[in-house]
């Protein structure tokens, strides 16, 4: 069975002696399984859908808000972390999130896949669904551009002041010690395909007292494989904890480190091309469709809510926002329009694929209001230069998601309930209570994983190389002053 993120765990946690249980059953061979064409295709656009979220979509919204002597630097240094974070996938990253580590398992994987090491063009990993795969290449190119484009969404809250060289070396260190255990916490888990084996062997062993048992410690076992936040129980479809949260109080935490910008509060700031943050927005929200519906990693039902999901839940917190903004100032801007559309598709991330139609616009209305005070009243009352609202669309608009994905996941609220692997259905019960604190708890470890482990990179980064440019440097721009070039040429 190879290693796929999931759902939900179900089942006991006992501990690692149990695994040894595991090898002794006849589990079902992914690799002898043939993907549906169908499902690659899906997978396959769906990769270059989140791609495209990143580059162009976040560079160009980024690049229009920033001013025309920061513009290039911002293409910059989305472009450079997209390539960077590609390279380190391939060496390491894919194996330390999506393989089982030898020690530390629910914090960190391990390297037996580093270097892409025994993947070929017939290896494949399983889907959320018993008997179901795709070709690991496609698997790994889909979570390859997560990885990417989740340390490209902190650089907006410190766009403008920081050195490229203090980026060059941030964004590696970040993605190995921050979002690959992040995701690996999250997303790991040994797979459906495992417990069907594990369930198999226990209904085969009959009266068989010694081989029932092998099989109930691999079927714990199974269980028992699986990153920190999943053995909790906690649900993030598409990446509500380990994208937005993750990214957002990082970002959060290196405006406050680097400080702010030369002139904040008595110079004019105004982003320099409103419409070029507009056509960013737009293709982010195209590539979301990737992002969320791709997540169901079938080209089944379950993408179909996701996709209809991303539809409304985006044009409710579009429309929120908006409506907040006309009461508190009186009219409407472009800006608050596009930046509503993204807290609403930052908060319907993790439950893509859990909540109903309805709910998902509650919850985007909801992500509208509550981020437009965070990037307004909250900012501006405590002062701190998150320069894109990075804190306060992706954390804020994240932790709304991923504790309202406990909520709206619930039947009674419309949502998909949670499927049980061992029983191959949905849940009878869903304690939605319950289901609610451990969303909470998954919200709380990222925050302090991310927050204290980013504020040590930082600190590090600034030992080594420092943060900031040249106050000279700053005022002339970092186009000019990192590299030499301006974005434009009058």
């Amino acid at each position: 069975m190879s290693d796929v993120p999931s759902r939900r765990l179900l089942g006991p946690t006992l501990g690692a002696s149990a695994l040894i249980a595991l090898s002794t059953l006849p589990a079902l061979a992914a690799d002898a399984l043939t993907p549906n064409k169908g499902d690659t295709s899906w997978m396959l656009i769906s990769s270059a859908l989140v791609l495209l979220m990143t580059v162009p979509g976040l560079a160009l919204f980024y690049g229009g808000l920033v001013r025309t002597k920061n513009m290039l630097s911002i293409l910059m240094q989305i472009f450079y972390t997209v390539s960077i974070v590609s390279i380190i996938w391939v060496l390491y990253g894919y194996s330390v999130t999506f393989t089982e580590g030898p020690s530390f398992n629910a914090f960190f994987g391990g390297f037996s896949k580093a270097f892409l090491k025994g993947v070929t063009v017939d290896s494949t990993v399983a889907t959320f669904t018993k008997g179901v795969v795709i070709p690991e290449y496609v698997y790994i190119a889909f979570q390859m551009t997560f990885a990417c484009i989740t340390p490209a969404l902190i650089v907006g809250a410190f766009a403008e002041r920081m050195k490229f060289a203090a980026i060059a070396l941030f964004i590696p260190l970040w993605v190995t010690f921050i979002y690959f255990p992040i995701a690996h916490m999250v997303w790991y888990w040994a797979g459906p395909d495992d417990i069907a084996a594990a369930v198999k062997a226990i209904a085969d062993a009959g009266s068989d007292a010694a081989k029932k048992a092998t099989a109930e410690a691999a079927l714990a076992a199974v269980n028992n494989n699986a990153g920190l936040a999943f053995t909790w129980g906690a649900l993030d479809f598409a990446g509500g904890t380990v994208v937005h949260i993750n990214a957002g109080i990082a970002g959060l935490v290196g405006a406050l480190l680097i400080g702010k910008r030369v002139g904040y509060g008595r110079e004019s700031m105004a982003p320099h091309s409103l419409t070029m943050t507009m056509i960013g927005a737009s293709l982010l929200w195209v590539g979301w469709f990737g992002f969320n519906a791709g997540s169901a990693l079938e080209a089944n039902g379950t993408a179909a809510l996701a996709m209809v999901n991303t539809f409304v839940a985006t044009a409710a917190a579009a429309l929120a926002w908006s409506l907040a903004e006309n009461v508190e100032k009186g009219r409407p801007s472009l800006l608050g329009m596009v930046s509503g559309a993204v807290a609403g598709l930052v908060a319907v991330t993790p439950a893509a694929g859990y909540a109903g139609p309805a709910g998902s616009i509650v919850l985007g209305l909801v992500a509208g209001a509550v981020c437009f005070v965070f990037c307004s009243t909250v900012k501006n009352k405590f002062g701190y230069d998150d320069a894109l609202d990075v804190f306060g669309v992706h954390c804020i608009g994240g932790i709304i998601g991923a504790i309202g994905t406990g909520i709206l996941a619930a039947p009674a609220f419309g949502g998909q309930g949670i499927f049980d692997y061992e029983a191959g259905k949905v849940a009878e019960v869903y304690a939605l209570g319950k289901q609610v604190m451990i969303q909470a708890r998954a919200v709380g470890l990222t925050l302090l994983w991310s927050g204290i482990g980013s504020a040590i990179l930082y600190k590090v980064v600034d030992l080594i190389i420092g943060l900031r440019p040249t106050i000279d440097e700053e005022r002339e721009g970092l186009d000019i002053a990192d590299h030499g070039e301006r974005a434009y040429n009058y």
